[in-house]
């Protein structure tokens, strides 16, 4: 990943490849955010900002030539749209201005970024978004000519054959308060925050005949080793099947490649509290026998980036030596239509008693994250959180940069709350108990799917029958966990790894009214 180190050299005298100065909007033209630069430079840049295309919008990047009066190379110009009525950028504005910019840099080796960064707040908003926009996924790009036995020239070798640019190297990101101790904290959180969810975005775009059940349970055992105090237990199939573990089991009866439940447990010396997060991990859904259309089928390969992001949760929560205890349960099943594949008409048990009658094939998620969370109420955690990308109807009603989130108020409320702290778009939902009847079974428990309308709340309400009245709330990514469009901002193309955020500031948010409660 890029380095990043807090500096307080000046912007005029650092020596990058790049220099990164912020725009804005104001009621008469353009406006550059600088106290430090020339006031002569900052003039001349305001008046040519019509002939430059700069606008000061939020996700703009325009590259300029340095000139004379910078040790830089290039002048980069972010925008960051128009300031607040107090005067002031919000963190998601600094965020993703710095964020659009390093995604411009990539294949340089060297950049400092001069935004506001007075703060921690500000600090923490610059740094985290200069690391998440710093991310390209070049595993499978190939360069230089094969020769006869098929080895690439020593320097593809070396770069790991790709040909993509990768992320620029190094950032320096300029403060005054380079050596202050909260600046320093914050700066190291935020490389293990965009680890987290470089991590995330990884298994997203990993092909899914690589990334499987089994594959995904090792890239767990491989992110947890050498943690302290993280233990990864793997259920197979054989095991799944044996235990009752009925949703998975169902699930991934039609594939070649057997279903897995994946606990990760990071436990500290003495927890103030106890969070479970279940994922969904559907590592490919071709809908099972009730297939999907081809259409668009490909990006089926990111329906386990729920599972994604708890496991890179749990390891970045251990990492930070949180006080919490956090259980990870990894739902791991490749939906396929074999000769084997569960049918619609099939009645299931899933783990702990309950039956589901399958009328859709394709509304394989809930019946996994089922047997999850009724095994993470069974072990005792304080609040379950469950993570999916779980219906279309979420991108119907949200779009695709907003996530839902549904479940018992006070949670689904704190959710929020942590969404909101780390810059992540979360809408909460309602889970109206006039739609029970639409996922109500005429032969079993509960059916897996029901009408149209209200899709993503009958699928809420379908959770909700495995948690009762446990402490729960659900987060239903399904559009934002996959950027089939354009990147902007910090965000890539393919799997954005949303939700990892807000699930960390969840995590954080119980240890701090843990610290703050009164000793009994």
């Amino acid at each position: 990943m890029t380095d990043v180190t807090l500096s307080s050299k000046n912007p005029t005298a650092v020596k990058a490849e790049a220099l990164v100065v912020a725009t804005a909007q104001t009621s008469d033209g353009v406006a550059v955010v600088s106290d430090q630069l020339p006031t002569d430079l900052l003039t001349q840049l305001e008046t040519l900002a019509p002939q430059l295309g700069v606008t000061g919008a939020r996700d703009e990047v325009r590259k300029i030539p340095a000139g004379d009066k910078l040790a830089a190379d290039v002048l980069v110009l972010t925008g960051l749209g128009e300031r607040t009525e107090d005067g002031t950028f919000t963190a998601e504005t600094l965020r993703r201005a710095a964020g659009a910019a390093t995604r411009e840099l990539a294949g340089l080796s060297s950049a400092a970024i001069a935004l506001p960064a007075s703060d921690d707040a500000e600090i923490t908003a610059v740094t985290e978004g200069a690391l998440l926009g710093a991310y390209a996924f070049n595993r499978y790009r190939t360069s230089g000519k094969a020769t006869k036995d098929g080895a690439k020239d020593a320097k593809d070798a070396k770069n790991g054959a790709r040909n993509g640019k990768d992320p620029v190297a190094a950032i320096e990101i300029l403060t005054p308060l380079h050596k202050n101790a909260k600046a320093k904290l914050a700066a190291e959180r935020a490389e293990i925050l965009a680890a987290a969810v470089h991590a995330t975005r990884d298994l997203v775009n990993t092909a899914p005949n690589e990334l499987y059940p089994a594959t995904f349970a090792d890239a767990a055992k491989a992110a947890a080793k050498d943690v302290k105090h993280l233990k990864v237990t793997v259920l197979d199939d054989k095991q799944l099947a044996s235990g009752g573990y009925g949703g998975l089991t169902a699930v991934g009866q039609g594939s070649s490649r057997g279903p897995r439940l994946v606990k990760v447990a990071y436990t500290p010396a003495k927890p103030t509290a106890k969070v479970a997060l279940v994922g969904k991990g559907i590592t490919f859904d071709s809908g099972g026998i009730s297939i999907k259309p081809a259409a668009g089928m490909e990006a089926m390969k990111s329906d386990m980036a729920g599972a994604a992001a708890v496991l890179s949760t749990v390891v970045a929560a251990a990492k930070l030596n949180l006080p919490v205890a956090v259980t990870g349960y990894l739902c791991l099943a490749e939906n396929m239509p074999g000769g084997n594949a569960q049918r619609p008409a099939d009645v299931i048990t899933i783990y702990g008693g309950k039956t589901v009658e399958v009328l859709n094939t394709d509304a394989e998620g809930r019946i996994v994250m089922a047997d999850g969370l009724v095994s993470a109420v069974e072990d005792g955690h304080d609040v379950v959180l469950d993570i999916a990308t779980l219906t279309g109807a979420q991108m119907v009603a949200l779009g695709n940069r907003t996530s839902a989130v549904m479940g018992t108020d006070a949670v689904r409320d704190e959710v929020k709350a942590a969404a909101d702290a780390s810059g992540e778009l979360f809408w909460p939902m309602p889970l109206p108990e006039e739609l029970k009847s639409n996922i109500k079974s005429k032969v079993a428990d509960v059916a897996n799917s029901g009408p149209r309308w209200g899709g993503m709340l009958n699928a809420g309400l379908f959770l909700q029958t495995f948690v009762g009245d446990h402490p729960w709330a659900h987060l239903d990514i399904a559009g934002p966990a996959f950027n089939e469009g354009g990147a902007h901002g910090y965000t890539s193309g393919g799997g954005t790894g949303v939700g990892v955020r807000t699930l960390l500031s969840f995590v954080e948010g119980r240890a701090a009214a843990a610290a703050a409660a009164p000793a009994k």
